[in-house]
């Protein structure tokens, strides 16, 4: 089926002003002006998008695609993430990864649920391992993962700095990094390590020990929850003037905001004015992952669920709230994650990429429908397309 958007305000995420897209099959086959379909011609559906903004569709690139949590007990596992949580919050493109529990939530069982999302009509990759070192990989070593398996672009989320990591060495962390590169190079993809940065005062040392003291570059790393307290939130800033990627997690509750968590939008005005380019930073929601809250004693008190949805809430915000220009708040979740994951027909409008196309009230910036390698998975706000097992 061929689709034209009409008479949009295209973001690519740069402002290319009112624009026609042509759709044909799952990919953008032309961004003009005044498009029109000739006389008895194929059926093409137009879709028109006067008064509305087109832009990418959104990258999730950390996700807790089959639950996560445990962190109470069996009964706090969360659930898997339904199609139409995704789609509704903008998203076209997901990257699965393993929290905490690497043992009930296996790699086999990841690769089987990514299948599905891209079956149900999205795009979906995930990392290899858990929290835990040594990693815990599908087919035994982590070059052979990335190198093998497609769905598989990197490694991650490493738990460092956390209670509940398995305490690794820099040894060990370099050489999964190291072999998490070379899988990278040897398959053209990212081979990026997603490092999870807990509570502990020791925060990014480790990554930063690493860099200083071997030839893995600071782009080898990709480490989320950076505005989890602002002691963090100001080492990465500093990471990123030294040329790293810093990811910041969108789900939270309100306790954690009270208690020094950086609110997401907030932080990115704060990055972008001291000095951090917008290409270092990127946002992701930690979806379907347990939002867990212990004593200071590390004994557990409490749990929420991340949720997907926060992800364009924050970018939202961060344009209607904090002034921050809505071409570069678009990036953290649209073409900067897509380079960082060499993700290169994601992220951006242009012929030749995926048809992943977001279309926002350009007013209050509301999502209004989302077109998914093509298809149109939302309109005016409603999903038209849910997963198997939705009602």
């Amino acid at each position: 089926m061929i689709k034209l958007i009409r008479n949009g305000t295209v973001f690519s995420p740069e402002k290319l002003g009112k624009k026609d897209i042509l759709i044909t099959d799952k990919r953008i086959a032309y961004v003009g002006e005044s498009l029109e379909v000739p006389e008895r011609f194929v059926d093409v559906e137009v879709i028109d998008a006067d008064g509305k903004y087109v832009v990418p569709g959104f990258i999730d690139s950390h996700v807790h695609i089959m639950g996560g949590g445990g962190e109470g007990g069996f009964k706090t596992r969360t659930p898997e993430l339904m199609l139409s949580e995704i789609t509704c919050g903008g998203i076209t493109t997901v990257i699965g990864v393993i929290g905490t529990d690497g043992t009930t939530r296996t790699m086999s069982a990841l690769v089987a649920k990514a299948n599905a999302l891209e079956e149900e009509g999205i795009t979906c990759f995930v990392h290899t391992g858990s929290y835990q070192v040594p990693v815990k990989t599908l087919t035994g070593s982590i070059e052979q993962d990335i190198l093998l398996i497609d769905r598989i672009i990197g490694v991650g989320e490493i738990a460092i700095s956390d209670h509940r990591s398995s305490q690794p060495t820099i040894e060990e962390l370099t050489r999964l990094s190291s072999d998490a590169r070379v899988g990278g190079l040897l398959s053209g993809k990212a081979g990026i390590v997603n490092f999870h940065i807990g509570d502990s005062p020791t925060r990014l040392t480790m990554l930063e020990e690493i860099v200083n003291t071997t030839d893995i570059p600071i782009t080898q790393f990709h480490p989320t929850h950076i505005n989890r307290n602002r002691e963090l939130f100001e080492d990465a800033i500093h990471f990123a003037k030294k040329g790293g990627y810093v990811d910041f997690t969108t789900s939270t509750i309100q306790k954690f905001l009270d208690h020094g968590e950086v609110k997401c939008s907030r932080g990115l005005k704060e990055m972008l004015e001291s000095g951090v380019p917008i290409e270092q930073i990127t946002f992701t929601s930690d979806g379907h992952g347990s939002l867990p809250e212990f004593n200071e004693n590390g004994e557990f008190i409490g749990l929420g669920i991340g949720q997907v949805t926060s992800l364009y809430e924050e970018v939202r915000s961060a344009v209607l709230h904090e002034g921050v220009q809505l071409e570069q708040a678009l990036q953290v979740v649209t073409s900067t994650p897509a380079k960082i994951l060499k993700l290169d027909r994601k992220g951006r409008i242009k012929p030749g990429n995926d048809a992943d196309l977001v279309i926002l009230d350009a007013d209050r910036l509301e999502i209004d429908s989302v077109i998914a390698k093509g298809k149109v998975m939302v309109q005016d706000k409603h999903p038209l397309i849910k997963g198997t097992f939705e009602k």
